[in-house]
């Protein structure tokens, strides 16, 4: 079946047409690579030899330069930028691949995991086959990624297709603490071809950097979209109120009140509404459960709140100690003076009524 293009499309679309390869490439060709310097004019005995100026002067390449990369063989691209976008993310770059320094986020719970799946999902997404995959060695190696292009049209004829196919693999490390990683990826295997016919292509370790460059901002654009999704999923689930019941008393611990959520969510509610109600929160300690508190004036807030009537509550240091259930789906909250006892019932109980308030409302999403 003919195809319906124009002839004059046709030879404009045939006469612009180049392979990834002759893009790679300066134009015309490369005879200036075996040109040889022009010797100095010889200036007969008795004339002055003139100035010779050093313009145009063709420095020496310093020894880190690959003096193989000349003619044909150099790519004129401009370099590819990483960019890591992705929360928590930054690059250290290697020599033959990118390591992407991944950090945890609020909303991560388990970090190896989390890269893991977004690997996966990226891969899923644009529908490239996993040849490989350890998540105790923290290895994926995807299958062959093909890209095709074509280069020459025919009316009648079948289309002449640039194949490029790749494989890559990721390295996942994570650290002891869980609270970084890193992610690498190489270039394992590439083959380009021609109309069916193997072309042979010089591949440096910039062109590595440049494909792995372009992988791996593609994962981490993935990476970014769901972990922007992760922190605003959090973001609505921290805005919820918190459920606050009083405890009554117990024979070693006094009063508390218990929170129906669990430890990481009560711990930033109360962040919040701590200061709100009037207290300092002067140092805090996550792993012990820990708020160091003072507050500076009985009077004011709480005053707008109790009327003519005194709170039971002095100026003075406070601690507020967090302790999750057996099931982890609630959380305990103490009030202790600064040495560490109980606090009377009778605090506890008053303080419950604005605490609670607070604690239970919604917040609204920024």
């Amino acid at each position: 079946m003919l195809k319906q293009v124009t002839p004059i499309l046709v030879i404009a679309a045939l006469s612009a047409c180049s392979t990834p390869t002759d893009r790679r490439i300066a134009n015309g060709n490369d005879d200036f690579v075996n040109a040889k310097a022009a010797p100095l004019l010889i200036i007969p005995e008795g004339l002055k030899t003139p100035t010779y100026g050093k313009e145009y002067d063709i420095p020496e390449p310093g020894s880190e330069v690959n003096k193989e990369l000349v003619g044909k063989r150099l790519d004129i691209r401009p370099p590819l930028l990483v960019l890591p976008m992705s929360e928590g993310t930054r690059v250290e770059e290697g020599s033959d691949n990118i390591k992407v320094i991944v950090e945890s986020i609020a909303t991560t719970k388990d970090l190896k995991q989390e890269v893991f799946e977004n690997l996966k999902g990226f891969l899923n997404k644009y529908e490239v086959p996993i040849e490989k995959e350890d998540y105790e060695e923290g290895v994926i190696e995807t299958g062959w990624i093909e890209n095709r292009e074509v280069i020459d049209s025919s009316w009648f004829g079948e289309d002449k297709v640039y194949l490029l196919r790749q494989r890559y693999r990721y390295d996942v490390d994570v650290s002891p603490h869980g609270r970084s990683g890193s992610m690498s990826i190489d270039l394992i295997e590439h083959e380009e071809s021609y109309d069916g016919e193997d072309q042979e292509v010089f591949l440096s370790g910039e062109d590595k950097r440049r494909y792995t460059i372009d992988m791996l901002n593609n994962s981490i654009a993935y990476m970014s979209i769901t972990r922007d999704k992760q922190i605003k999923a959090d973001r609505i689930e921290q805005s919820l109120g918190i459920t606050l019941d009083l405890v009554a008393e117990t024979e070693d611990k006094g009063a508390y009140w218990i929170a129906e959520a669990d430890y990481s969510k009560t711990w930033d509610r109360l962040r919040i509404v701590l200061p709100e109600l009037g207290f300092d929160i002067i140092d805090m300690n996550n792993a012990e459960g820990l708020f160091y508190i003072v507050l500076e004036e009985s009077g004011g807030f709480w005053s707008s709140l109790w009327g003519d009537e005194k709170l039971p509550l002095e100026r003075g240091n406070y601690r507020v100690e967090l302790e999750s259930t057996e099931d982890k789906q609630q959380t305990k909250i103490f009030a202790k003076n600064a040495v560490g006892d109980p606090l009377s019932n009778e605090v506890i109980t008053e303080v419950y009524r604005v605490l609670s308030d607070a604690m239970e409302a919604d917040r609204k999403v920024r």
